[in-house]
Formats: C-alpha cells, sequence, structure tokens
C-alpha cells in the first residue's frame, strides 16, 4: 500500500463515519437513508461528465453491487433500530475486512503477505472487542449483534465487487457516480411504498441540508475507497477504512451522548496498533 492511499482512505473513514451519524441522530431511518442516497444520485450525475468512460466488463460487477448495497442498507436501517451506533456500528464495520480478505483469498485476486494479515486481524479484533464488551451486549440481547453481521456479510460483498468492478472498468469516478445514480432510484421507489410521498417530501423540505451533507460525505468517503481499491488490495483497503468505527466512536459520545469506558477505550488503541501494523508492513 502507498503511502499516500493512507491519509486518503483514513480521510474517507471520517466520511463514513459522519454519514453513519447523520443517519442514526436522525428520525425515519428509512426515508434518512432514502433522501441521503437521492444526494448521493445528484453528485454522482453532477461528477459524471468530468469521468471517463466506463467499460463494459464492469457492468456485470455493479449490478451485483447494487443488489448488495440495497440489502445493506436495509439492514442498516433495521440494525440502527435495535441497538446503539457505538455498538452495531462497530460490529458490521469490523466483520466486513476478514470478510473481504478471505474472499480475496478464495478468489485468488488478493493475496497477502503476513504482517497485512495480522494487520487486519488486529483492526477486526480490535473493533468486535469495542462492540461486544466482554460478550455482555450478547448476554443482554443478541439481535442487535446479529443483524450487525448479516449486515457485514452485505458490506463485504459489495466492497469486493466494487474494487474489482472499479479495477476492469477503467475509471474509479465513473464507477463510482454510476454506482450512486442507479443506486436512488430503487430506494426511493421501496421508501414511496413504505412510507408514502408524503414522508419523503416532508423529509425532502426539512432535512435537506443534513441530507445533502450526509450524501456527498458517503459519495465523497467511499469513491476514495474504491479508487484506493485500484491501487492497493481490497482487505486492505477494507480493513483501513473501517478505522471509522474510531470516529463513530467519538462522535457517538460526544454528540449522541452514548457512553464510552475503559473497554471500548482499549478496544480502540487495538484497532491503532493494526493500522500502525499495516503502515509498517
Amino acid at each position: 500500500m502507498d503511502s499516500w492511499v493512507v491519509p486518503l482512505v483514513l480521510v474517507a473513514a471520517v466520511m463514513h463515519a459522519g454519514w453513519n451519524s447523520l443517519l442514526k441522530g436522525g428520525g425515519d431511518r428509512l426515508v434518512g437513508i432514502t433522501m441521503l442516497n437521492v444526494w448521493c444520485g445528484v453528485a454522482g450525475l453532477a461528477v459524471l461528465p468530468f469521468a471517463g468512460p466506463l467499460l463494459p466488463a464492469a457492468w456485470p460487477y455493479l449490478a451485483a453491487s447494487l443488489v448488495f448495497h440495497l440489502a445493506y442498507q436495509l439492514f442498516l436501517v433495521r440494525t440502527y433500530r435495535l441497538g446503539d451506533l457505538s455498538q452495531v456500528y462497530p460490529v458490521a464495520r469490523g466483520a466486513a475486512p476478514p470478510l473481504v480478505a478471505l474472499t480475496g483469498l478464495a478468489l485468488g485476486t488478493d493475496p497477502l503477505r503476513t504482517g497485512e494479515a495480522l494487520a487486519i486481524l488486529l483492526i477486526a479484533t480490535g473493533i468486535a472487542a469495542l462492540a461486544l464488551r466482554g460478550g455482555v451486549a450478547l448476554r443482554r440481547d443478541p439481535r442487535p449483534v446479529l443483524m450487525a453481521l448479516a449486515t457485514a456479510s452485505f458490506i463485504a460483498g459489495y466492497t469486493t465487487l466494487d474494487g474489482l468492478g472499479a479495477r476492469v472498468g477503467g475509471d474509479s469516478v465513473a464507477y463510482t457516480a454510476w454506482l450512486f445514480i442507479l443506486n436512488a432510484p430503487p430506494m426511493v421507489a421501496l421508501a414511496w411504498w413504505r412510507r408514502g410521498g408524503g414522508g419523503l417530501w416532508q423529509a425532502m423540505r426539512t432535512g435537506w441540508r443534513r441530507d445533502l451533507v450526509g450524501g456527498v460525505m458517503a459519495l465523497s468517503g467511499y469513491g476514495i475507497a474504491i479508487w484506493a481499491m485500484t491501487h492497493a488490495p481490497i482487505a486492505l483497503v477494507a480493513a483501513l477504512r473501517e478505522t471509522s468505527v474510531i470516529f463513530a466512536l467519538l462522535i457517538a459520545r460526544l454528540w449522541l451522548k452514548e457512553p464510552v469506558g475503559r473497554w471500548r477505550a482499549g478496544s480502540a488503541l487495538l484497532v491503532l496498533a493494526g493500522v500502525a501494523t499495516l503502515r509498517l508492513a
């Protein structure tokens, strides 16, 4: 992984934690994530004229990724209904990098060196510890953790597909723009069916500033990650991007007023140790 990839992916991690915090702190989360996707689509349309052509080889990956993205967003909304941001977000994000790494090994696309595999393991372990708090969360109510793990499987799926699709597509910017443009209509149709046009219009009128900010952060953050996956192994980018849990932890404590104790602070240090190992590797 080149040195200039690391700081850019860390910026993407901050953006990812930011839009998830906006979603968690909002009202109706299905409507919220739908409006966020609308603004992502608008931003994608604005970016598309400045991107190159997307090669035909990328479209099957893009189509499959859209299915995974839709499932991920629906599961994410359900997960946030069941648990705190500081609990379910780390589980969903932390379980994804090992799944991505195993997928890459199975497909033979991204073999990892020992130091890189150790870094992924440290980051994933730290994130899991951050969320599970020694098993207390599972014993209290396993549903949020189980839903978050299901969400992680969809994250791993679309991450792998998007990394491979951007590589064969010839232009990561074009791939990102088309991804967000095509992702918006199914979410709008689903939210319209579940909430009606009145709910979407009300969200557009009252929360458009928040949703616009969240949409720009989502497109920019994931666009950086997709670009990075064309320059580095997908699993390494995924692991580094999931340091967003540290930023989400800070946001959960300072903005959402969720409790953060010594266990989570120690877990965060383990995640940082994984990032340092990744950098040294």
